[in-house]
């Protein structure tokens, strides 16, 4: 029992991002197994949809594995994993009208980050990914980042950076706010990915009313499961936790009494079907569970910006 004046120590929550699914890494198949594995055994985290991912809409004329694919999205919640959608494209605005990617438009993730656009435009355009959901039949719990290094977003990032620091255009987190009062997403807080730090993360309120909130919730643990290459080189468990369960990042935000440890990954290296960095996903699965099982609990983003913007912090975690 905690001595008088002192918090009561708390288990740490445990969770993660995955970019870049679909079917088209590895099949709808991959994806039913991840979503099988994950139920099974208890895992939480999440796993972005991006509906125009092959230039045109996932809910409209998909083919076989499309329509899988988002069969098993539909069932994600029920496996512990929730869909955030990483915009519509990952490249340039969607026209939703003409059901395809807009000729020469900018590319999303830097469209967040132009100061110019407004909060109506930001919340048409999201308005609209969030009706090609519904015509799938998927409801969205956030959103996250389509990052981009090509040549022209390189160029513009650099010209923002030489104004000073750059950070999303607040517009863009009360568009998202205003949706979430609508009951445009699943839940009443959106929980979203685009900062991450080891040493300097948090679960950082962007734009709230009441029960409603935006949250920045950021990950402090890098992608060492194959990253978007699917390289082997960036494939190590031990980064998370060793074998002997004594040491790696997730330990250390253990030790350390962190609310919670969320890992970064992508599709193209986690996924069961073609992923290098699947086996090291299960062995740091089955290595928490043996060395830190009591001591975490699995959490999907969306439950712990919900539960967090409740509580008024993180006193809703289980005492150790």
């Amino acid at each position: 029992m905690a001595m008088t004046g002192e918090k009561t120590p708390r288990k740490t929550l445990l969770s993660f991002y995955c970019d870049d699914t679909g079917p088209y890494q590895a099949g709808a198949a991959a994806f039913r197994d991840f979503l099988d594995y994950c139920g099974k055994n208890g895992v939480a985290g999440e796993s972005s949809v991006i509906l125009g991912g092959d230039k045109a809409s996932m809910a409209r004329d998909s083919d076989a594995d499309e329509l899988e694919y988002i069969s098993q999205v539909k069932r994600a919640r029920e496996c512990g994993i929730d869909a955030h959608f990483e915009l519509m494209t990952h490249w340039g605005l969607f026209d939703f009208v003409d059901n395809r990617e807009r000729p020469g438009a900018p590319h999303e993730g830097l469209w967040l980050y132009e100061p110019a656009v407004t909060a109506g435009q930001y919340e048409a355009y999201f308005g609209s990914i969030i009706a090609e959901g519904d015509r799938a039949g998927v409801r969205f719990t956030g959103m996250t980042w389509p990052g981009c290094s090509c040549e022209a977003c390189t160029k513009r990032y650099a010209e923002l950076r030489s104004k000073g620091p750059i950070s999303p255009n607040p517009n863009m987190w009360q568009a998202l706010l205003n949706l979430a009062k609508k009951g445009r997403f699943e839940g009443k807080t959106v929980p979203c990915f685009f900062d991450s730090s080891e040493k300097d993360y948090g679960c950082n309120l962007k734009a709230g009313d009441g029960e409603y909130g935006v949250y920045d919730l950021m990950p402090n643990t890098e992608d060492r499961l194959g990253s978007w290459g699917n390289g082997a080189d960036y494939v190590d468990a031990d980064y998370y936790i060793t074998a002997d369960g004594k040491s790696g990042a997730i330990v250390r935000h253990v030790e350390a009494g962190a609310p919670y440890c969320l890992f970064y990954a992508h599709w193209q290296g986690l996924n069961p079907g073609n992923g290098v960095g699947w086996k090291a996903f299960t062995a740091v699965v089955e290595r928490v569970r043996t060395h830190l099982g009591s001591r975490v609990t699995w959490m999907r983003p969306s439950e712990i910006s919900t539960r967090y913007r409740r509580a008024g912090g993180w006193d809703f975690r289980e005492p150790l």
